[in-house]
Order: structure tokens, then C-alpha cells, then sequence
């Protein structure tokens, strides 16, 4: 395509100017009553809603008074031309046809859902309604418009659901490309009621081991694999799935497991051994060449081959991994001060550390809050870590109410109905662990040595059976750690939490 302009020299004339509100030189996005503006500020006065102080009409103000450059709506600016949809008639930015960014949403999914009868296709209505109702349309049509350079985009996926060429189906979904883009999509269409809602760990390992597998090359390993993920792994990971939420490190570690599964069986390829003649020499082989917490990660695999048949009944070795030490008291008291007075780090991640210092609530627990755990019908802020709720003291509570106030992650079609007290970015899920702990570490906060430290004063301070029905530990668990703190409540009768 040809450029509109000959010379670097004639495109300065042509494009480039100050802007008559941030005084920045670059190219201008268009000519109003005050001068040229550039895109930055463009924009951002046809974001600036409110009541006029000339007409006192509730409008648009992107224009400036031009005595004290108080915004002011077009008309009373003298704007030359209408910044209203010639749709619904709301004012704000414009795109292709003079339509709004939310009417142009709609007509860009409407294209893309459209089953070739120029309607959508009716499966895909609470999609199309979720897309085009979201809280910052402009997101969404920038996730929809097609990319230079992508060969394929969320466009097309889009484009294949509407015209049935994609089936409605999570095993359709487990194969599509690009990964990322067909999760999202994914989580959208269970967001919705499209697609039944399954786990997005559950998803997202289903579709990894589907290419996994068909990376094995030779036939009897894969056969053995396929039986082995088939008959136990998977069956285990969706009944963890119906007892709760399954976070990406147990995905990760099923993941490895199917792994070294796969390197066992490549050694004894390797070696010339008959799996169903294995000895218990040729395993301690294998595990002098391995650390300890690969040999764990080949015992699930191990214990199933046995109860199949497909080996002997083989020992692997126990592995007791060590404790880290615990912070001090007077640390703890420190850091719990610095999160609370010390704005600079952030709010969700000041709260999500503060929970973990004050409550020894881990992370995981602590991303799956939701805003109804929150109780504020009585006079005190309560916190549904067990049962009974916690109560929650100030200013902790005020920082508390301030987060569930104030989350982020929600403009967008992903959760603007989301419950999560730490929303993340994908349909219905929190935020990840691996978002937020790198930035509770960089607040100077040892996540695990602080919980420690938190559990063991707790049970200094209350019983232990207490302590862990508050906090939703189990009783075994707050009971060690009464111990290591050289606690004596010991005649307290653990009766609710008994297995």
C-alpha cells in the first residue's frame, strides 16, 4: 500500500503537532476548538463524563473552558462535530460507521457468531450477552480484533464456534490452537453456562497430556501410559476436583509424575529389563541415580503397575523432606506493622501477606477467599477461615474492607461478577500463586517461615483443637506445632475436628 506521503519531511507537516493539552509532539488523533490533541488525551477526555458547569447537562466533557480549562461538554466548547453513536446515541469514542466502542463490540461479535443465517448462533447467545456487557468494552474488542501477524487469533475461533466448524465440547477445546487463547475462550463459555463447568486445572492437564502422549514414540510406553493416566491419574485428579478448587501446583506435580512414569519405562527400554520380571535390585538401580523427590514422583506409577500386574510389589524409600526454621516472634511483629502502616506495596498484596502473618493461613487457602467469607452483620468484621468465623481486628479489618472494596481484575467480561476476594485475570479463577508470591517476597515477607511462626504462637495462646477449627487446620496439625512451641495445653479434648 502506498504511503500518503513522500518525504519523513512531509509526513512531520502532515501528522505531527503539539498537543494542545500535554504540550507532547507526536501525531495528533484530531483538531478540536482548543487545538490539536494527541491520542493520549483524545481518548481521555471522551472518558471524562459528567455534568456540564456551562448547560449543565449530564454529557461528555471533552471540551476545556477556555478561561479556567475546566472541562466542558462539545456543545458549550464548540466542537464542530457529534461525538454521540448513531446507535444507541451515547457519547464517547467513536469507531469505524461512528459507532460506539460497545455497539461496535456487539456488531463485531454478532459478525464473528453468526451460524451463516446472519443471526448467532443461538447456543452462543449467553456468550455474545457476557462479551457485550462487560464494564470496559474496549478491552473486548481489542480481544477480538485480529492481530497482524497471528495466523490464528481469537477471531477465528470465534468465527469456527459460530459456524459449528468447532464442537461445543471440552475435548474439542483440548486439541484447539492457540493454547492460551482456547483456555480463555474456554473459561468464558463455562462463565457463561455454554460449556459445563469443570476445573481449569482439570482442562488444562487434560489437554497437556493429550499431547504428551502423542510425543511417545514407542507404542508399548505409550499403551502403559495412556492405561496408567486413564485408569488412575485422572480418575484421582477429578474426584480431588468435586472435594474443592485444584491449584496449579497439584496439576504441576501430576504432571511430573506422568513424566518420570515415562522416564522409567525409556530406562528399562534402555536396559533391556521386562517390566513384569522387575527386581527390587534393578529399581535400587534407579533410584542411586535420582534425587529423592524424583523417586516420589515414580511411586504413584509404581503402586498402580503392582496392583495392575504389570510388575512385582517394589519398595521405594521413604522421603521425609526437612521443616524450614520459623521467623522470630519479634520479626513477625515487625513485618505485621511495616504491611500495615506501609502503603508502597500494595493493597492486595499488604492483605494477602498480613492473612498470612497474622493467620498462618497459606497462600493457596488464602487466594480462594471469597468476599462472602467476610462477615460484617455484627459489630465486629469476622474472616470464614473455620468455623466459628475469625474476628478480624483494626486497622486489619479496615485494609480488609478496603481490598473487598477495591478489587482489581474487574472490567472485563472475565469477572465482572466474580465473588473472589483476589479476582484474577481468567474466567471464574483467582489469582495465581505465581502472580502473588513473588510479590509478597518482595515486601521482604518469608511466606512459609512467617506462617510457621504465626501457627506456633497461636497455639501458644489457645488451645490447639481451638486453633485449628478457627483456622480451619486439622487438629493433628496445630497439635505438632503445639508441641514444637513447647505448649501446654494438653488436657484440651479435640472433639469437633476428630477424624
Amino acid at each position: 500500500m502506498d504511503r500518503p506521503y513522500a518525504t519523513a519531511e512531509q509526513y512531520e507537516r502532515w501528522f505531527i503537532r503539539d498537543c494542545a493539552r500535554c504540550g507532547r509532539r507526536g501525531n495528533f488523533a484530531a483538531r478540536w476548538p482548543d487545538g490539536h490533541v494527541c491520542r493520549t488525551c483524545h481518548d481521555q477526555a471522551l472518558r471524562t463524563h459528567g455534568s456540564c458547569p456551562g448547560c449543565g447537562h449530564d454529557r461528555v466533557l471533552a471540551g476545556l473552558r477556555p478561561a479556567d480549562r475546566e472541562p466542558i461538554c462539545t456543545s458549550c466548547a464548540g466542537f464542530s462535530s457529534s461525538h454521540a453513536c448513531v446507535e444507541c446515541g451515547q457519547e464517547g469514542k467513536l469507531h469505524a460507521g461512528l459507532r460506539c466502542t460497545r455497539c461496535t463490540l456487539a456488531r463485531r461479535i454478532a459478525e464473528l457468531l453468526d451460524d451463516g443465517t446472519g443471526r448467532i448462533r443461538p447456543e452462543l447467545a449467553p456468550l455474545a450477552e457476557l462479551l457485550t456487557s462487560m464494564e470496559n468494552p474496549l478491552s473486548g474488542l481489542a480481544w477480538v480484533s485480529s492481530r497482524r501477524g497471528r495466523s490464528v487469533g481469537v477471531a477465528d475461533l470465534l468465527r469456527g464456534l459460530g459456524r459449528g466448524d468447532i464442537e461445543l465440547s471440552h475435548d474439542a477445546f483440548h486439541r484447539l490452537q492457540p493454547w492460551r487463547v482456547a483456555a480463555h475462550l474456554r473459561e468464558l463459555l463455562m462463565a457463561c453456562g455454554v460449556l459445563p463447568r469443570i476445573d481449569k486445572q482439570v482442562a488444562l492437564f487434560e489437554r497437556w497430556l493429550l499431547g504428551h502422549l502423542d510425543t511417545v514414540t514407542d507404542p508399548e510406553q505409550r499403551r502403559l501410559l495412556r492405561q496408567y493416566t486413564t485408569w488412575h491419574t485422572l480418575p484421582w485428579l477429578r474426584r480431588r476436583a468435586e472435594r474443592g478448587p485444584i491449584s496449579r501446583h497439584t496439576r504441576n506435580d501430576l504432571g511430573q509424575q506422568v513424566l518420570r512414569a515415562g522416564d522409567f519405562l525409556a530406562w528399562t527400554q534402555e536396559r533391556s529389563l521386562i517390566l513384569s520380571m522387575l527386581r527390587q535390585a534393578d529399581l535400587d538401580r534407579w533410584l542411586v541415580d535420582h534425587r529423592p523427590h524424583q523417586r516420589q514422583l515414580l511411586k504413584p506409577f509404581l503402586t498402580w503397575a503392582a496392583r495392575a500386574g504389570h510388575m512385582p510389589r517394589l519398595k521405594i524409600p521413604p522421603y521425609r523432606p526437612g521443616q524450614q526454621a520459623p521467623i522470630t516472634q519479634h520479626r513477625r511483629l515487625a513485618l505485621l506493622r511495616k504491611l500495615i502502616t506501609d502503603d508502597t506495596g500494595g493493597l492486595r498484596t499488604r492483605v494477602a501477606a498480613i492473612l498470612v502473618l497474622l493467620y498462618a493461613q497459606p497462600l493457596s487457602r488464602i487466594l480462594r477467599l471469597s468476599i462472602d467469607d467476610i462477615d460484617t452483620t455484627g459489630p465486629d468484621v469476622l474472616l470464614h477461615l473455620g468455623d466459628p468465623p475469625t474476628p478480624v481486628p483494626e486497622p486489619v479489618a479496615a485494609l480488609l474492607l478496603a481490598l473487598r472494596d477495591q478489587r482489581t481484575n474487574m472490567r472485563t467480561a472475565t469477572n465482572h461478577n466474580a465473588r473472589w476476594l483476589f479476582p484474577g485475570r481468567r474466567a471464574g479463577q483467582p489469582l495465581t500463586l505465581g502472580t502473588i508470591a513473588p510479590l509478597i517476597r518482595d515486601l521482604g515477607v518469608p511466606t512459609v517461615p512467617g506462617r510457621l511462626a504465626a501457627l506456633r504462637q497461636l497455639v501458644l495462646q489457645a488451645p490447639a483443637p481451638v486453633v485449628a477449627q478457627a483456622l480451619g487446620f486439622h487438629h493433628h496439625t496445630t497439635q505438632r506445632h503445639h508441641a514444637a512451641a513447647g505448649g501446654t495445653w494438653n488436657r484440651y479434648s479435640p472433639t469437633r475436628n476428630a477424624p
